[in-house]
Order: C-alpha cells, then structure tokens, then sequence
C-alpha cells in the first residue's frame, strides 16, 4: 500500500530541487553586474582533461562591472582565455600577463528584455516540471485507491499537494520577478 506521507514529502522536495534548479540556472543569466556564477559553466583544459574554471584560478569580483581571474600556472592564460571564448558567457576576455579579465559590458534595453524572456522561459519550464510532479502524485494517488486506499485519505492528500505545488510555484514566481528587477535595473 501507498504511503501517502512519504509520497507527499518526495513530491515537495522534487518542487523544492526544481526551485533550486532554477535560481541555479538564473545565477549564469548576466545581467550587467559582475558574478562569479557565469562562470560555471565555462571548462578549461589542464594537463590534457578538461577541468571548471575554478579548479585552475581564482576568480574574484574587484568592481560591479569586472571579473578577474588569476591563474594557479600562468601558463595557462591561453588555456582560460580559450576556455572563455569557447563557452557562451559572450564576453571576450584580456589579459595583462597575470591576470584575465572580463569586462561587462552594460546591456541595452533591447538586451536586457532577451535576458528577461530567457529568465521567463526557463520559469516557465521550472513551472512546467512542478505541475509535472503534481500530475505524476495525482496518478499514484488514484491508482492507490484501487489498491485499497480510502478516498477521503486520497482527497486530503490532493488538497496537500496543492498547496505544496501553490507554495513552490509563488516562490518560483518571487525568483523570476527578483531576476527580472536585477536585470531591468540599470
């Protein structure tokens, strides 16, 4: 027999990962000011493997519009530049022979509306996946009930997850709202 329970609480920590997920995906979203966080996704090749760019440099914000990015082996300023173009962070990166920097570049309005669509495209995918979760709970739920499960049992736990998928889908509407501000902010 289901246990209803531990169903629900596998449904809310699947919206929270969703949750998660998608301040992750927002973090690599440049929106005119300096992150660390557009980085991640870059990969720099180190003694023959490809490796994140943080295992091979220090990087470090010294103003809102600057990423630096100190090398551990100063021979492998080619290697990190390389690295940079080759990802989609599209920002071309200097270097003084030390050091690589990034500069942003501030958005145009015309831009920073594509950034704010992107954001509310991978929202509305993050929304799509908590209904998902929802949906798939709903099923188990029923099947349950031709398995012997009560439905006045089966009926709380739809309302319990409601409110689960009600809770996640306000907070994933908070996190596109705070990127839309960051981003629309000059």
């Amino acid at each position: 027999m289901l246990d209803v329970k531990q169903t629900l609480k596998d449904a809310e920590s699947k919206m929270q990962k969703a949750a998660a997920f998608l301040e992750e995906e927002l973090a690599r979203i440049r929106a005119g000011r300096a992150n660390a966080a557009i980085l991640d996704g870059v990969r720099v090749e180190s003694y023959g493997q490809m490796v994140p760019l943080n295992q091979v440099a220090n990087v470090s914000i010294p103003d809102a519009r600057t990423i630096s990015i100190r090398p551990w082996d100063r021979k492998q300023i080619r290697d990190i530049e390389k690295g940079i173009l080759d990802s989609e962070v599209g920002i071309t990166p200097e270097n003084n022979g030390e050091v690589v920097i990034l500069r942003l570049p501030q958005p145009t309005e015309e831009r920073r509306k594509e950034l704010v669509k992107q954001c509310n495209k991978i929202g509305e995918q993050t929304k799509v996946q908590v209904r998902n979760i929802r949906g798939d709970i709903k099923e188990k739920l029923k099947k349950a009930v031709k398995d012997g499960l009560s439905e006045d049992l089966e009926k709380d736990a739809e309302a319990e997850l409601q409110k689960s998928h009600d809770k996640y889908i306000k907070e994933i509407d908070a996190i596109l709202a705070a990127k839309q501000k960051e981003i629309m902010t000059v």
